[in-house]
C-alpha cells in the first residue's frame, strides 16, 4: 500500500513538471538556506562546549575619573589569579594567559614567526582539554619557559623532526630559549583562544609581577568548585579588592565579574580590548540568523501549501473519482502527504548537494569552516527525518483540504474548490510578504551602517599608509630604517608608535595639576608616539603647539584630545582649553600640556572618543612604523621598502599592511552580517515570490468563470488585469504596514550598539514598501495578464 502512495506520487509529480518544479526549488531554496544558517548556528554554539571543566574568565568594570564611562575588560591584575585562589574556596584552580602576536622563533637556519603564542601558568593544560598529542600532560608546562607547540606549528619550524626535547631561540627585547615539552593537535576552531605555541611563565617574572596591582594586561581563568553560586562569589569580590587595592581608595574603581567559559565567545559584545577571544561574534546575530532560518523555511512551506491547493479544481475530479471506487478519506489525505514527502525528500537531496557544492564560497564569505558531513549515516539520516517532517507538515493541510471533497459535487462539476478557508491562505502569504519586506528594511540599514563607518571621516587621514609590526630588535633600528626609507621620494613620511590605531591602544593613569589647585588623577588612552606622528597622520591641533624637536624635552612634552581637554577643564568652569597649555600634566611633575589635539576615532566607531595623550617618548620602543606612500606609486615602491628593511633587519620577518585593510578587518564581522542579511533577504523574496505566483495561479483558477462572465459583459483586458492585481496587492500593503514598525524598532535596538550611527530615515521604509509592491506587479503580472487574455467561450463551455 505505501509503496503505491509513492508510485501514484512519482506519477502526479511527473504528470505536472512546472508545479513540481517550483515547488521543488522553493523548497530546496528554503531547505538548503536554512541547513546552511543552522550549520552556522551550531558553529558558533558549539564554541568551547569540549571543555569538561566549571571554567569561569574574571573581568574587570573600569571606573577610572578620566573614562566617558564605565567599561568593561576582560583582562586583570597579575596577581589576582593566585590572591583570589587563597581567598576564596569556590576556586579550585586558576591560569593566566598572557598573548604575543608575531612572535619570532628560530630552529637551526629556519626562522619565522608564529602568528599567536599564550604565556601561562603551569596549570594551564590541567583546566583546558586540549588534546595532548606527545607529552605529560601533568609535566610539560612545570618548568619555566617550557614550550608545549601545535602539530601544525611544529611541521613548520621542524619539519619531519620530532620537536620534544629540542629548544627555540627568540630573539628579541625579551631574547628567551624556549624547550619544547610537548604537542598539541591543532586547536579546534570552534575555540575562543587560538595559539600556536603556549610557554610557561619564567620563575624571575612571577616574582616580580607579584607586587604589580597597577597594570591590567593578563587573562585570568578559574576553575570553580561544582555547583558553586556565582552571584554569592561575586558579592565577596569588593571586600577582596579593598582588601588588596586599599591605597587611595583604587578599589572603588574597580569591579570583578565572572563569565561561563561557553559565553566568551558569543556573550562578549560590551566587552572590550578582548584581545583573546577568536571571531568572537555576537549572540545576538546568531540568533537572528537562526529566526531568519526558520522564517524561510515556513515560507518554504507556505508555497508549498498554496501551490497544492492551486490545484485543487484540478485533483477534484480525481477526488471524487477514487472515493466512487470505495477510497476513504484517510486514504487520499495518506496518499497527498506521500506526494509531499516525496517531493521535499527530492528538494532536501537537491539541497545537500547544493550546499556541498557552495560550500566552500560560503565559508569563504563567512570565514568559517563548515561542513555538511554526507558520508556520515547520522547526517541523512537527520536530512531525511526532516524531510519526512517538514513534508508531513506542510502537505498536512492540503491532505486534509483536498480529501474533503464530495464525490457527488465534484463529478457533477459543482463543486466550489478554494472558496472557504482562503482567509488562512492569505494569511499565509502576508506573513511570507512581511517577513520579506522586514528583510528589506534591515538589510538597507545594515548596509547604510556599514557604508557610513567606513566612508566617516576619522579625524586623521589612514590613505596609503603601510604600518610595519617592529619587536624589540627592529626597534632599535628605527632611527636608521626611518632616514633611508625618507631618501625615497615615493615615501612622503615616516613615523613610529607604540600602538596601532583601530588596535588595542593601553590605559595609563595620568597626573593633572591646574594653578593653586591639588593634583588630580584621571584615567585615559595613551599613545606613545614619535615627534612628526600628528603630521603625517594630519591630526590638526586645536590650540597650542607639535612637540618640540629639542631631545631634552622628549618625554616631558604631552598631547591631549578634544575630550580629555573637555574632562579636564570640569573643575575649571571659568577656564578655555588655552588655558590648560602650560599645566603640570603626566606621569611627573616634571611633564606639561603642549597641545590640543582635535578628536580623532583611534578605535572603530562602536565605540566613542575616549580621552587619550599622545607622549613623545621612543626611549619606551615602538612597535609600529608607519610609511605614508605616494598614492600614484604605492605598489611599486614595496620592493626598496623589502630591500631597507632586510639590509637593517635581516634577521628579522617583515610583517606590513595597509591601514586601509586593517581597519576593514576591524569591521569584518559588521560586513559578514550586512552581506549574509543581503543575500538571506534576496532569497526570502525569491521564496515569496513563488508563494504569490501560487496564490495568482489559484486565484486565476478559481475565477476562472468569473473572469470570462466580465469579459462577455464588456470589461477590459485592462480592468479584468486592475481587478485581480488588487486583491494581491492589498495584501502586500497589509504586509508592509506590519513589517516597517517591526523593522523600526528591530533596527532601532540594533543601532543602539554603534556610538556613532545612521538615522532611520523614512524613505527607507517608503523604498523597501515600493520594492514590494514592484515584486510582486511583477510576479503576478504573467498570470493575471494570461487569465484576462484568456478566450472566455472555453472558460463559460462547461456552464
Amino acid at each position: 500500500m505505501i509503496s503505491n502512495y509513492f508510485k501514484v506520487a512519482w506519477r502526479n509529480l511527473w504528470k505536472h513538471k512546472i508545479f513540481t518544479a517550483i515547488n521543488m526549488i522553493g523548497l530546496a531554496l528554503g531547505t538548503g538556506v536554512s541547513l546552511v544558517i543552522l550549520l552556522f548556528v551550531m558553529h558558533e554554539r558549539s564554541f568551547d562546549a569540549f571543555h569538561s571543566r566549571n571554567i569561569y574568565r574574571l573581568n574587570e568594570v573600569q571606573k577610572q575619573e578620566g573614562l566617558a564611562s564605565p567599561q568593561k575588560v576582560p583582562i586583570s591584575m597579575f596577581p589576582m589569579g593566585p590572591t583570589m585562589k587563597h581567598e576564596f574556596p569556590e576556586i579550585v584552580n586558576f591560569t593566566r594567559v598572557r598573548r604575543s602576536e608575531k612572535y619570532q622563533a628560530t630552529y637551526g637556519e629556519t626562522r619565522l614567526e608564529l602568528p599567536r603564542v599564550f604565556f601561562v601558568d603551569t596549570a594551564f593544560l590541567e583546566m583546558f582539554d586540549f588534546k595532548l598529542l606527545s607529552g605529560d600532560r601533568d609535566r610539560v608546562l612545570q618548568q619555566p619557559l617550557s614550550a608545549v607547540i601545535t602539530e601544525s606549528a611544529a611541521r613548520r619550524i621542524f619539519g619531519t623532526e620530532n620537536p620534544v626535547g629540542k629548544r627555540i631561540m627568540h630573539y628579541g627585547g625579551d631574547t628567551a630559549s624556549l624547550m619544547v615539552t610537548g604537542v598539541l593537535q591543532d586547536i579546534p576552531l570552534n575555540s575562543h583562544m587560538q595559539f600556536d605555541l603556549l610557554v610557561s611563565f619564567a620563575t624571575d617574572y612571577k616574582q616580580r609581577m607579584m607586587n604589580n596591582w597597577g597594570g591590567n594586561g593578563w587573562v585570568t581563568y578559574f576553575e570553580l568548585a561544582p555547583h558553586t553560586d556565582i552571584r554569592a562569589l561575586e558579592d565577596k569580590f569588593p571586600a577582596y579588592l579593598k582588601k588588596y587595592l586599599s591605597i587611595e581608595d583604587r578599589w572603588k574603581n574597580y569591579e570583578l565579574f565572572l563569565l561561563p567559559l561557553k559565553d566568551i565567545h558569543a556573550k562578549t559584545g560590551d566587552i572590550v580590548l578582548d584581545v583573546v577571544n577568536y571571531r568572537k561574534f555576537d549572540k545576538k546575530y546568531t540568533d537572528l540568523f537562526f529566526v531568519v532560518a526558520l522564517v524561510i523555511l515556513i515560507i518554504a512551506c507556505i508555497n508549498f501549501m498554496n501551490l497544492s491547493t492551486a490545484r485543487s479544481a484540478e485533483r477534484a475530479r480525481e477526488v471524487g473519482i477514487r472515493k466512487t471506487a470505495g477510497a476513504r478519506r484517510v486514504q487520499l489525505g495518506l496518499q497527498f502527504i506521500a506526494e509531499s514527502v516525496l517531493l521535499c525528500v527530492l528538494a532536501i537531496t537537491i539541497a545537500a548537494g547544493c550546499i556541498t557544492l557552495f560550500l566552500p564560497k560560503i565559508n569563504l564569505l563567512i570565514d568559517r569552516n563548515l561542513s555538511l558531513q554526507l558520508l556520515n549515516g547520522h547526517t541523512w539520516l537527520a536530512l531525511l527525518s526532516g524531510a519526512v517532517l517538514i513534508g508531513v507538515l506542510s502537505g498536512l493541510y492540503p491532505a486534509i483540504y483536498l480529501s474533503s471533497f464530495a464525490p457527488v459535487k465534484v463529478l457533477k462539476g459543482s463543486v466550489q474548490t478554494g472558496r472557504n478557508k482562503s482567509v488562512l491562505r492569505n494569511a499565509l502569504v502576508v506573513i511570507q510578504f512581511a517577513s520579506a519586506v522586514f528583510l528589506i528594511v534591515t538589510t538597507i540599514f545594515a548596509v547604510r551602517q556599514l557604508k557610513f563607518m567606513q566612508e566617516q571621516d576619522p579625524g586623521f587621514n589612514r590613505d596609503q599608509v603601510l604600518t610595519i609590526r617592529m619587536n624589540g630588535i627592529a626597534y632599535k633600528q628605527y632611527d636608521i630604517l626611518k632616514e633611508e626609507l625618507l631618501r625615497n621620494s615615493n615615501i612622503t613620511g615616516v613615523t613610529g608608535a607604540q600602538d596601532q590605531l583601530g588596535g588595542h591602544l593601553d590605559q595609563s593613569g595620568v597626573g593633572f595639576t591646574a594653578p593653586e589647585a591639588p593634583v588630580r588623577v584621571i584615567s585615559a588612552t595613551r599613545l606613545i608616539v614619535d615627534r612628526n606622528y600628528l603630521d603625517l597622520y594630519k591630526i590638526p591641533l586645536v590650540a597650542g603647539s607639535n612637540f618640540s624637536p629639542d631631545p631634552s624635552l622628549r618625554g616631558r612634552e604631552y598631547i591631549i584630545n578634544e575630550t580629555l581637554a573637555r574632562e579636564l577643564l570640569k573643575e575649571l568652569p571659568h577656564a578655555t582649553m588655552n588655558d590648560l597649555l602650560g599645566n603640570k600634566f603626566g606621569f611627573d611633575s616634571l611633564g606639561r600640556i603642549v597641545g590640543i589635539a582635535r578628536d580623532f576615532n583611534f578605535n572603530s566607531l562602536h565605540h566613542k572618543i575616549e580621552t587619550l595623550f599622545l607622549l613623545n617618548q621612543k626611549d619606551f620602543g615602538f612597535s609600529t612604523l608607519s610609511v605614508k606612500l605616494n598614492g600614484r606609486q604605492a605598489r611599486s615602491v614595496l620592493p626598496f621598502i623589502k630591500s631597507v628593511w632586510t639590509k637593517h633587519c635581516p634577521d628579522q620577518v617583515l610583517e606590513y599592511q595597509f591601514l586601509d585593510d586593517h581597519f576593514a578587518e576591524v569591521y569584518r564581522s559588521d560586513k559578514q552580517v550586512s552581506t549574509i542579511m543581503g543575500i538571506l533577504a534576496t532569497l526570502a523574496i525569491l521564496i515569496s515570490c513563488m508563494g504569490l505566483f501560487g496564490l495568482a495561479s489559484y486565484a486565476a483558477e478559481r475565477r476562472t468563470k468569473e473572469i470570462g462572465i466580465r469579459k462577455v459583459l464588456g470589461a477590459s483586458v485592462q480592468g479584468v488585469v486592475a481587478l485581480l492585481s488588487a486583491g494581491f496587492l492589498k495584501h502586500v500593503l497589509v504586509a508592509i504596514l506590519i513589517a516597517c514598525p517591526l523593522a523600526w524598532i528591530g533596527m532601532r535596538k540594533w543601532l543602539e550598539d554603534y556610538a556613532y550611527r545612521i538615522d532611520l530615515g523614512w524613505w527607507v521604509f517608503l523604498l523597501a514598501g515600493l520594492l514590494a509592491v514592484g515584486i510582486a506587479l511583477m510576479t503576478i503580472g504573467f498570470q493575471v495578464f494570461r487569465a484576462a487574455r484568456a478566450n472566455p467561450v472555453k472558460a463559460l463551455r462547461s456552464e
